[in-house]
């Protein structure tokens, strides 16, 4: 029986890279998107591509969306997807102190609160059939933090603690939970991020304004020297591929060397390093490499 999954975020990056290859290799893709003129945009580059998906416009921040997403998905599907690519997500740039609730809340209603629903959501038809798996895209921000990214690496953490506790209470149900962890990769959300911190030194209400300036230069030179998000799209299609997924699948080298320094550096010597990569003064050569290695964008 052919396969379906649902992919939320789906069109650009890795959700977009995801549904386009699980569409050629078969699957029946439900690719979401913000709005009927980007889920346009993504059919015809599935069409251009010789594949085929059917998109749901859906926002993960709004209950009643997520509602109407699923159930469309359910009737196609008679029951729900097979899997489900929790891949949408937004970015968060600033000093704890210069992000006021409401934009926090709506981080954490996006990447956090939107997943678990569309899990919850989707979970019952799963746990029916004995036989299914969600796939939660995070990053490298989960396990390390970084100056003017406090609640971005929260939000990712989160989604990773949730991600863990639903692994074991999925798993008995006959439904696989992975998590897909990447270090920094080109992607739309390096110059959102830029743009955030560019809007908050121009306010020149906050201490951090020369530390912003700085890193918004470093996250739009990454924006063009990083790789592309190929990897991490390959890793949450081989996490669908798997007859047995491993749970949790580490892209790049950043995301797997970033957890162990940051684990053994004394406290001192790594705050100093990450300081010095969102911006603070530091000797070029720390400053340098800092950028290089700690801005799990």
């Amino acid at each position: 029986m052919r396969r379906s999954v649902l992919v939320t975020g789906a069109t650009s990056g890795v959700g977009r890279g995801a549904a386009l290859k699980l569409a050629k290799a078969g699957f029946e893709v439900f690719a979401t998107a913000r709005d009927e003129e980007k889920a346009e945009k993504l059919r015809a580059e599935a069409a251009e591509r010789d594949v085929t998906l059917r998109t749901v416009v859906l926002d993960v921040a709004d209950a009643d969306s997520c509602r109407d997403a699923c159930a469309q998905v359910a009737e196609a599907t008679e029951g729900g997807p097979w899997a489900l690519v929790n891949n949408a997500g937004i970015p968060l740039a600033g000093a704890v102190e210069d992000i006021d609730d409401a934009a926090a809340r709506h981080l954490l209603e996006v990447n956090v609160v939107g997943a678990a629903r569309m899990a919850r959501l989707l979970l019952p038809g799963m746990r029916k059939r004995g036989d299914g798996r969600i796939v939660n895209v995070s990053s490298l921000a989960g396990r390390v933090t970084a100056p003017a990214m406090g609640w971005y690496c929260a939000g990712k953490s989160a989604l990773g603690a949730l991600n863990d506790a639903l692994r074991m209470e999925a798993g008995p149900g006959g439904v696989q939970v992975v998590v897909v962890e990447a270090g920094a990769y080109a992607s739309a959300i390096q110059n959102r991020a830029a743009d955030a911190l560019a809007a908050l030194a121009a306010r020149g209400q906050t201490v951090f304004g020369d530390m912003y300036r700085v890193a918004e230069a470093g996250l739009r030179e990454s924006a063009i020297r990083l790789p592309g998000s190929e990897p991490v799209a390959s890793a949450v299609c081989r996490a669908l591929f798997a007859a047995r997924p491993r749970p949790r699948y580490v892209v790049g080298r950043q995301a797997r060397l970033g957890p162990v320094a940051d684990a053994l550096a004394p406290v001192r010597v790594k705050d100093h390093v990450k300081r010095a990569a969102m911006g603070a003064e530091a000797h070029p050569l720390v400053a340098y490499a800092a950028r290089r290695w700690c801005t799990p964008w």
